[in-house]
């Protein structure tokens, strides 16, 4: 990385990516409850930390103005929309036995970061970034034959959806705890009416006891404290640098897919990964090429 890297910002970057890569354990510790209620608690309990966060830090004239900035709510509707479909996939993903599938959607992320900026922030992509997408194309198309349909949607859904959330996050001029309580706040609504359905339909899972509960009462800091880690480093990194950030989560969570729960890597899929990581170690080189800039936006 660049001697111009934001300190800062690349702290909050890499602890936003650890928290990340071992958020497998904590949802296989919630057992079989329903995708949907863990991330509609996720939702409301994040709300509720982030109210209180906003409160203490005093931070409410801030909010307001994102609320009244029609630019800025249209992006946060937008991004809470990419959030909850990745929230969603990925709890469903780590329940059922797919964090493999997860963890290629990941490393996915950093390359496709690199597509929307060349495409939608303008920034430049050398010939070895190129070939470094290409070999991930190659990778994707790997996984696609060797896996099932569902893996695959596994992984394209969660690296596109959280690439566009990064995208808005990046762009949207509103700060990383506002953004984050604008979104809670309108998912919230959604969060509560799917759980007042449920709940007419079947036990809750904080009828299995106080420590169902608390696991379940855990998810707003679970949740809020990577969102935030990651929303201030948006903010203050290239596009680019938090690609490279990036291969600390699928990389933790390939290693627990394989020598903690046990999925098997079949040598097809091992193929399709050999392939990503090329195009991930040649982007690598690419990037620290110089004079190599990028042209978004900037952002505070």
């Amino acid at each position: 990385m660049s001697e111009g890297v934001d300190r800062q910002g690349l702290a909050f970057g890499v602890g936003a990516y650890v928290l990340w890569g071992l958020l497998p354990l904590y949802f296989r510790l919630l057992g079989p409850i329903d995708a949907g209620e863990i991330v509609a608690q996720r939702v409301l309990w994040s709300a509720l930390l982030v109210a209180g966060i906003v409160i203490a830090a005093r931070r409410g004239a801030l909010l307001r103005a994102a609320f009244t900035d029609p630019k800025a709510l249209a992006n946060l509707v937008a991004s809470a929309g990419f959030i909850a479909i990745n929230w969603l996939v990925y709890v469903w993903a780590v329940l059922h036995g797919q964090v493999l599938a997860a963890s290629l959607a990941y490393f996915l992320n950093p390359l496709l970061n690199v597509l929307l900026g060349v495409v939608l922030l303008g920034e430049r992509m050398n010939r070895t970034q190129g070939l470094a997408v290409a070999l991930a194309g190659a990778g994707v198309a790997l996984f696609a034959f060797g896996s099932s349909w569902i893996a695959l949607g596994i992984s394209l859904s969660l690296a596109i959806s959280f690439a566009l959330y990064g995208l808005i996050r990046k762009t949207v001029s509103v700060g990383a705890l506002e953004g984050l309580m604008v979104e809670t706040t309108l998912l919230a609504p959604v969060a509560l009416g799917y759980l007042l359905w449920l709940g007419s339909k079947q036990p809750m899972a904080f009828e299995q006891g106080p420590g169902m509960a608390g696991l379940l009462v855990l998810a707003g800091a679970v949740t809020t404290a990577p969102l935030l880690l990651f929303s201030a480093a948006a903010r203050r990194l290239r596009l680019a640098t938090m690609g490279m950030l990036q291969f600390i989560a699928p990389s933790l969570q390939f290693l627990l897919a394989i020598a903690v729960f046990g999925e098997t890597l079949t040598p097809t899929r091992l193929a399709c990964f050999g392939l990503i990581w090329a195009g991930l170690a040649v982007y690598i080189i690419g990037g620290r090429r110089p004079g190599r800039r990028s042209t978004a936006p900037a952002t505070r």
